[in-house]
């Protein structure tokens, strides 16, 4: 009987979704990161990308709504259980103005996601999974791009202690821990995206992390 590939989710905003920042379109199948990483894993893993652009840790959006990540991944879980390795980055949105969060308040909200998903569900095939928490990049100078008015001032100092903050709360949670920032920034373009040739080194680093994980 054959057996079946690892299911990873990979759960996050616009990054995960693979925005380009460019053209502020879609990057194409050879290009974001969530595919490539099904291309470095290969067959044994089954990689399903949930990305959604705007996405929090926790908070209702009250200008674009629908947002709330704490909420989505309730839905996810269910969708595609079971899975194996749960991959989540979120945080970059939750610096906004309209939100007021700092990076310590940030990672507490985390902590919710980190909990939820550590517990089993009441449903067939709802184990939980194993969950790797990833760091986004820190934002880049946000002045002259397009998203520059939507974030405080404070925002590029406060998306630099994001890393740190995280890597405390996988810890207390039972996570692992991936800073992206070590091997892909923010595009110069718009201070957050990503741009197209730095995703094939992020791909091939999760992938490292993914496969440790799988191993436990």
């Amino acid at each position: 009987m054959r057996k079946e590939p690892l299911t990873v989710v990979c759960f996050g905003d616009s990054l995960t979704w693979g925005f380009d920042p460019v053209d502020r379109s879609r990057y194409g199948h050879d290009v974001r990161w969530t595919r490539l990483l099904q291309k470095e894993l290969g067959e044994a893993f089954y990689v399903i990308e949930e990305g959604l652009n705007g996405r929090t840790t926790v908070f209702e959006d009250p200008v674009k709504g629908d947002k709330n990540g704490l909420q989505h991944l309730a839905t996810v879980r269910k969708t595609h259980m079971p899975i194996d390795i749960l991959i989540v980055m979120l945080g970059t949105n939750d610096l906004q103005t309209r939100f007021s969060m700092n990076a310590e308040t940030i990672a507490t909200a985390m902590g919710r996601l980190l909990d939820f998903a550590r517990r089993p569900t009441d449903d067939v095939e709802g184990r939980a999974p194993k969950v790797l928490l990833m760091a986004p990049p820190p934002l880049g100078a946000l002045e002259g791009t397009p998203f520059a008015e939507l974030f405080p001032k404070t925002a590029v100092e406060e998306s630099k202690k994001l890393a740190d903050c995280y890597r405390l709360k996988a810890a207390e949670y039972g996570a692992a821990f991936f800073d992206t920032g070590t091997v892909i920034s923010a595009s110069p373009v718009d201070a957050i995206h990503f741009d197209p040739e730095l995703q094939a080194g992020l791909a091939k680093a999760i992938a490292a992390e993914v496969t440790k994980l799988a191993e436990l």
